[in-house]
């Protein structure tokens, strides 16, 4: 199982008040590991010094590929020497401001060492592409187990 701890950091002082009146910060944590701090697009009136929702989903599906496209190359003898993905992924909004990935390009410059079979290393993606469970996850039921607490009121 894979946990992580969200929190929220955009509170101005009144809450969500309105919906001008907090930013959208927060922070992204693991056990033993660095804070990611986050945030939505700015056209979401999010900070774009921050990582967002969509930008962390591209990255998890090219890290993924990526992984396991190391992974076959290893076990099929080639050897490779840098990678690295240019990624992007379409936003699509709909009328009333929801919206969703609508797709993702990974473009993966790869260098592998003088003698490798590079014919075999091209199609060595499409099996991580087949085997990457993040990009084969990406449609999936998100379950909710809220907790609600109420500030209590000071009475004066």
């Amino acid at each position: 199982m894979t946990r992580i701890r969200l929190h929220w950091t955009g509170n101005r002082g009144v809450g969500t008040a309105g919906y001008t009146s907090y930013a959208r910060d927060h922070e992204i944590a693991a056990e033993g590991k660095p804070v990611i701090p986050g945030s939505s697009d700015p056209r979401f009136r999010g900070d774009a010094a921050r990582w967002n929702p969509e930008e962390l989903l591209l990255g998890a599906i090219s890290a993924c590929h990526q992984l396991w496209y190391l992974h076959l190359c290893a076990d099929a003898g080639i050897v490779v020497t840098d990678y690295r993905d240019e990624a992007d992924a379409v936003l699509t909004l709909d009328k009333d401001g929801n919206g969703q990935v609508s797709e993702a390009t990974l473009r993966p410059h790869v260098t592998i060492a003088a003698g490798d079979d590079a014919a075999l290393a091209e199609v060595l993606h499409a099996e991580a592409q087949r085997r990457c469970f993040i990009a084969r996850s990406v449609a999936f039921p998100v379950r909710h187990a809220a907790v609600i607490a109420v500030t209590a009121v000071c009475s004066g």
